[in-house]
């Protein structure tokens, strides 16, 4: 399996705490992070903002690992189902579920110790 290496070097992640990133197979990719202070929302737990970046930038980044060019989000269908704190390591999963010539189908979700904190489904735009 490959090791994973940091996607956070220019932009929003960067500047929200990083990624990291790995393929795992030619449809299957995961990604994580550590939770920072700065992640929680006033009810103690990681932010629902938060938990959609890291979705969408995980899931986007396994978009362009499939194609030649660049793809964009146009939609992602998040379920919030378990919460984090600060301290905790995330771990998220990507899988492509289809490609076509100008869209791509996905499913993700993440993880905090086997525990399951959000799912998502989502589209990519390829342009």
């Amino acid at each position: 399996m490959n090791e994973f290496r940091n996607i956070s070097k220019v932009g929003f992640m960067k500047h929200n705490g990083g990624l990291e990133f790995r393929k795992i197979s030619n449809d299957e990719y995961e990604f994580k992070t550590e939770i920072q202070d700065y992640h929680i929302n006033a009810g103690g737990v990681t932010h629902g903002g938060f938990i959609m970046s890291m979705l969408d930038s995980g899931m986007g980044t396994a978009a362009h690992q499939v194609i030649e060019g660049k793809a964009v989000t146009i939609s992602l269908n998040t379920n919030f189902i378990g919460g984090s704190k600060a301290g905790d390591e995330i771990i998220g999963f990507a899988k492509i579920k289809k490609k076509t010539r100008s869209l791509i189908f996905m499913y993700g979700h993440l993880k905090c110790e086997d525990k399951l904190l959000a799912s998502a489904e989502g589209i990519w735009k390829i342009i």
